[in-house]
Parts: structure tokens; sequence; C-alpha cells
């Protein structure tokens, strides 16, 4: 049968926790205390600079700070896509040439490998599964897209990735009305609770100092002040993501976009035939208000979309509840994707958000002349990014003190961009929301007219935004 709203387990965080239990927190911060590098976030950004920066530097003192435990925000509610991704790539082009954006793909390229290797090496089992990326077309106009999509991504130097028509998409995973996919080996699915608690789990162990239950509300120059003290250090690196607009004076820095997600029930071995997704690809599509999926360890499919997109005043949730409409609005997803699973129940619903720049360019930087840091602003692809952000940390705050040199990653041309700030309200609200009502407005015009082209209202939508 199928699942009503009110038998979903309606967030608790995410579907992640409820699979693989909450955490016993840390303690808070006791005092005021001192520190080489101060850490503000707990997140998988956090956490690997952390992680880097010590191996690097054993002698160095690091403290992380994150408001309520490690994981709570987007580390641990997203997707599970492990890819390639990264958000501003084509502005970086423009800005700063074509071989600069390719050296910044091949970064990324090369980070899927890296946090692979790291699990490994740290013991840390995150049902880590190497199939690639899958992202599919449904509709003609899709189809353009995803073509151009293709060719565009081939540009960046990713001559392993390759194109499928109808029959052998289908040959990979059986989405009703598929007309076409493209594939890229650099991705990987995984489990993202088992991910972030192992991280700070390896990062412990190096001897970094963790406080959970601490939130920082204010950063300034050699200072993280909290309700219980501060922390003073000659360096204070932000990794707050979607959270950053909590801060004093951040406000209208990143944006805290909401993305929701559903999890099935288990499905069946005779489910899983009519489905195929033999290779456990990270699913997405060509959409303009996208999904994206993954086949859990545990024989699930974990699916995620926008709902509603954007809380007035960059307000985010507590606990991951989402609206029912959106949780019917993924199911429809999913029903239409996958027809022959119209009675699979959903068990979970929940929502996170992520950190949105003005221009959707990801970025890292550290200040020199103050000492403060951040990354972030991954827009939906920090799964990789946080750690090619978090190396790239490292090497700055090394050369800055004196331990290194330029590096390849300090030389890539998403270190230290400068972004202007989100309007005010009300014009941030309307913005985001007339944005998505576009979105899926462009999608069911698609939908219901298959001849058409893509849709010029989407475009439109692209260039209010500063997306392109």
């Amino acid at each position: 049968m199928s699942s009503s709203a009110s038998s979903v387990v309606n967030g608790g965080i995410s579907f992640w926790y409820a699979d693989d239990g909450l955490p016993v927190e840390r303690e808070p911060l006791p005092g005021d205390a001192t520190a080489d590098v101060v850490i503000v976030g707990g997140g998988y950004t956090g956490l690997w600079t952390a992680y880097y920066l010590k191996k690097a530097a054993p002698f160095l003192r690091i403290t992380v700070l994150e408001q309520k435990f490690c994981g709570y925000g987007a580390s641990g509610r997203n997707g599970g896509w492990l890819y390639n991704g990264i958000a501003g790539r084509d502005r970086y082009a423009r800005l700063h040439g074509h071989e600069a954006a390719v050296r910044l793909q091949k970064a990324m390229n090369d980070t899927v490998a890296e946090v692979v290797a790291v699990t490994e090496a740290e013991g840390i089992d995150a049902d880590v599964h190497r199939g690639g990326v899958l992202e599919v077309a449904t509709t003609p106009a899709q189809l353009a897209r995803l073509r151009a999509f293709h060719e565009h991504e081939l540009s960046y130097g990713e001559t392993d990735r390759e194109l499928y028509g109808a029959r052998q998409t289908a040959e990979r995973i059986r989405v009703a009305g598929a007309v076409g996919s493209t594939w890229t080996p650099h991705g990987a699915r995984l489990h993202p609770v088992k991910l972030v608690k192992g991280l700070a789990a390896a990062v412990e162990a190096l001897g970094v100092t963790v406080h959970e239950s601490t939130p920082v509300t204010e950063i300034r120059p050699k200072h993280a002040v909290t309700p219980y003290g501060t922390v003073r250090a000659p360096y204070i690196l932000r990794c707050t993501e979607g959270f950053t607009a909590s801060l004093k004076g951040q406000k209208r820095t990143w944006l805290p976009m909401n993305s929701s997600m559903i999890a099935t029930e288990p499905l069946t071995d005779e489910q899983w035939a009519a489905v195929g997704w033999d290779g456990r690809e990270a699913l997405g599509d060509m959409a303009h208000a996208y999904m994206y999926a993954q086949r859990t360890a545990d024989g699930r499919i974990a699916l995620g979309g926008r709902g509603v997109p954007y809380r007035f005043g960059s307000r985010t949730d507590n606990d991951g509840r989402t609206q029912d409409e959106t949780i019917a609005a993924l199911r429809e997803i999913l029903t239409r994707f996958f027809p022959a699973l119209a009675g699979l129940r959903v068990e979970h619903a929940w929502s996170g958000v992520l950190g949105v720049p003005r221009d959707w360019c990801a970025t890292v930087t550290l200040d020199r002349a103050t000492g403060l840091g951040w990354a972030g602003g991954y827009v939906g692809s920090g799964v990789a990014t946080a750690n090619l952000a978090a190396r790239t940390l490292r090497d700055l705050v090394r050369q800055d003190s004196g331990q290194g040199g330029r590096t390849e990653l300090t030389g890539l041309p998403w270190v230290d961009h400068k972004v202007r700030k989100w309007e005010p309200e009300p014009f941030r609200w309307l913005g985001v929301q007339g944005m998505y009502a576009t979105y899926r407005a462009a999608d069911q015009r698609e939908r219901l007219h298959p001849g058409m082209q893509s849709s010029r209202l989407a475009r439109a939508a692209d260039r209010v935004a500063g997306r392109h």
C-alpha cells in the first residue's frame, strides 16, 4: 500500500540518523580557551579541514566548535552523492580562462577518489559504492539539454564520460520514458551519517579538540565568541555552509536553500528486478527543478528535490521536518520514474539547508590580513567539494604561517573569489520563490508538450537568479 503523509516519519533530522542512530554529544566548551586554529562548524568542511591540517602539522592545537553535534546540518541530511560537480565552474572559466576551470574540474574528479581512499585508510565504513553518476532525460527538451551538458563536460577534460540512448539507459536503469542519459565514473553513493561520524572519530583520534552544543554567535579576527566563552586563535575558519546566516553580520552572505528528501521501505528482489539499477549509480535528471536519488545499501530508494526552497529571513529548521505537500511531490517523482513502485511505502521524509552565494559560486578564502577564512557556498554539491575546500584551506593556512608555499590547490580559480551579498527581505524571499515556481512551471510545460524545446522561462529565471 502507498503511504499517507501521516504514516511517514517526518524529520528526526534525517533517515540517515534513524538508520545509524543519533550520536552521544561531546562536551561543550568549558570556558575561555586558546588554540592555533579554530574551526567553526562540525560538518564535512570543518572536519575535513581539521583532519588535513592535523595530519600535515601534528603540533597544531586545533579546536572545532559545533552548535549541535557533528553532522547536524547538511552533512547528515544530504543525498549521499559523492560526485565531481562544483558550483560556479563556468563563471570561473569566464573570469580566469578555460584552462583554469579545467584544472578546477580535474581537482574535483580527483577529489572523489580522495574521499574514497581516506575512508578506506581510516576504516570508515560509509557504505561507499563507486557506481558513478547517471543523469537521465525523460522529454525531448531534457534530451537536448542532456546532450549539450554532455558535450560541455567533455570540453572540461572529462573524456571518460559516456552518452547513452534510450536502450542503453534502460539496460542500466528502467526509468519510465527515459530517452537518454549521460554517465560519469567520477561519483559514488555513500551513507552521509556514517561518513561524518567516522570522520569526527578520526579527527578526535588525531588529537583535535571537538566541542559540541557550542553555538558560535560571532566571528571576528582571532576570536570565536560563544555563550560559554571565547576561543582565541590566529586563524578562525568559518565552515558553516547553510547556517552561516545565523552568525552576526552574515545574514545576507549565503542564502540557506532548503532541500528535501524521502526514503522508501526496502524494495523486494522482484521490485529491484523491475527497476534495474544494478550498478547503484547516483541518479539525477535534467529537469530545471532537478531530482537526485540513490539506491541505499539496505535496498531502499532515497530521493530528493527542492520542495519549499527558502524560509523568509534566512531561517533554518530545527529537526528536518518537511511539509506534507513536499512529501507528496517527491513521491510523485518516484512513481513517475518507476511506475512499478506505485504501491511502495515512503517511510521517512526530512529537509535540510545548503549554502547558496549570490552568484552561485562555491568559494574558499583565507584573508591574510585578519586570519579569517571560510569555505562553502556549495549549492548542493558539498559532499565532495567540502573535501577539496578543506585541503585548500589547509594549504592556505600553511602558506600564510610559513609552513608551506603555493600549491596547485591554492592556485585554483575559486580561491579568494569575492561575491556580493543577497538582497534584503522581502526581495530575497520573493526572488527565490519566483525562481523555483518558474522552474516547476517550465518542467510541467515540457512534460505536457513533448515537442517543445527547453523553456525560455527557465533560461530567464537563470539569468535573474545570477546562475549563469
